[in-house]
């Protein structure tokens, strides 16, 4: 075992072997975040602060009987008929915002690409204004229900500040749709929604391929590790669930294997689907895992009904494409939205072009590799935002020309392993333009 487990530090002729690239280390999702992260948490957090403060602030103010001025002095009759008034209006313009966003999320799923809608529904604009608007529904009929008139037993009683605090949130649903109209009137815009998915890409790329800092001019290098032949492991399956991965903590895998004294490799990467029954991960160096042990093992390697940008940077890229695709289709023929994208995809490659993948192997703080995983390859990125755009845009000048412009100014600035992509790239552009200029010329 000791032998088999040194492989992840030496190889061949037993001296050091090195590599070049940093090590992937997005940390975990933490378990607050991830409980914020639906659409409907954030409005059911804010209805049960109101249903809170109906049932309690009422009897409070029973208890203290204070005048306090600047709030609501009318009587029983005036504070049913408000909070009345108040409960309906609100329910029914909840009804219209919750229209509204329907109608909005069918526009983007037709208009740019089904992918787009979880940036739309993780907004906090339409979570508060649906929050703030239910609140107020369900707190003034919480406090109407305290409301005592003469005929009752125990006189008249009017949660005074109760009234008014519910008249305070009619001003704060006010300014929310207000918010709300003009989150929708822009989110729709294509120049908008492009560079939304631009900006979040590129703060994923920041997390997933960090720069080298200014000063750092030596190689970076880090220990590799391959499996020795006949080398004993334990396969990783998924159990009764599927979907695509969405984030692999590396380093809780990394405290795992060295507490099972054994290599943990990867066998599937950020974005890509995994079924049940399909085998995910395997743990070298081991004839036996207990059960608990491989539940952990699947537990790290995330799996969502839907794509994340945590550690997948394709998603961001997928995203684009599917819009300029769809722009570039003959049914919207709209190469202006697909010169849009590329301009994006240009940002995000200029980014990621002066930037290095991080090393598949994660050793311990002893220097051993204990996890070897897949990251998402830049060549790859490069031309997942390329290929298909010039695929369907062959038959457009214009696009095929900002195509070559992009790539021409990459490769300029481009680290040189990347070169031979690009040059790829570019001739393929080259060949595409050259077969539409010919079919043009021989139309009659």
């Amino acid at each position: 075992m000791r032998e088999y487990l040194d492989a992840a530090k030496t190889k061949g002729n037993g001296r050091p072997v090195r590599a070049r690239g940093r090590v992937l280390a997005v940390p975990a999702e933490s378990r607050w975040s991830r409980i914020w992260r639906p659409f409907w948490t954030l409005p059911a957090a804010i209805c049960l602060v109101a249903v809170v403060a109906g049932l309690v602030l009422p009897p409070l103010e029973e208890r203290i009987s204070a005048h306090i001025p600047f709030v609501f002095q009318g009587g029983p009759d005036g504070a049913r008929s408000v909070l009345g008034t108040i409960a309906s209006a609100m329910i029914s313009v909840t009804g219209l915002i919750f229209s509204i966003t329907m109608v909005v999320l069918q526009l983007a799923s037709s208009q740019f690409t089904p992918r787009v809608l979880g940036t739309f529904l993780s907004s906090r604009i339409t979570q508060l204004t649906l929050g703030v608007f239910t609140a107020t529904f369900v707190f003034s009929l919480s406090v109407l229900r305290y409301v005592k008139g003469a005929n009752e037993n125990g006189g008249n009683f009017v949660p005074q500040t109760s009234v008014t605090l519910a008249f305070a949130l009619v001003l704060a649903s006010v300014a929310c749709f207000v918010a709300f109209i003009h989150f929708i009137t822009t989110s729709i815009q294509v120049a908008h929604v492009i560079s939304r998915i631009g900006d979040n890409t590129v703060d994923a790329l920041d997390a997933v391929y960090p720069a080298a800092p200014d000063d750092d001019d030596t190689p970076r290098h880090g220990p590799t590790w391959s499996p020795v032949e006949g080398a004993p492991r334990v396969p990783v399956l998924v159990r009764d669930r599927h979907g695509s991965v969405t984030h692999i903590d590396a380093q809780a895998l990394v405290d795992v294997a060295a507490r099972l004294d054994a290599v943990i490799t990867v066998d599937v990467q950020a974005g890509q689907f995994a079924t049940s029954g399909q085998q995910v991960a395997r743990v070298w160096g081991r004839t036996q895992v207990e059960e608990a042990d491989l539940k952990r093992i699947r537990r790290l390697i995330w799996l969502g009904g839907e794509r994340q940008l945590r550690q997948d940077v394709g998603f961001g890229l997928r995203q684009l494409v599917d819009i300029a695709e769809r722009a570039l289709s003959p049914g919207i023929n709209d190469p202006t939205t697909a010169v849009q994208v590329i301009d994006e995809i240009h940002r995000i490659l200029r980014e990621l072009v002066v930037r290095e993948t991080p090393s598949p192997y994660v050793a311990d703080p002893d220097g051993r590799v204990r996890v070897v995983h897949q990251p998402q390859a830049i060549d790859g990125l490069i031309e997942l935002g390329v290929r298909e755009i010039a695929h369907y845009g062959s038959d457009s000048p214009r696009v095929l020309a900002r195509l070559t412009e992009m790539l021409t100014d990459l490769r300029g600035c481009a680290l040189n392993r990347y070169g031979s992509t690009l040059d790829g790239l570019l001739g393929e552009i080259s060949k595409a333009g050259s077969a539409a200029a010919g079919q043009e010329k021989d139309r009659p």
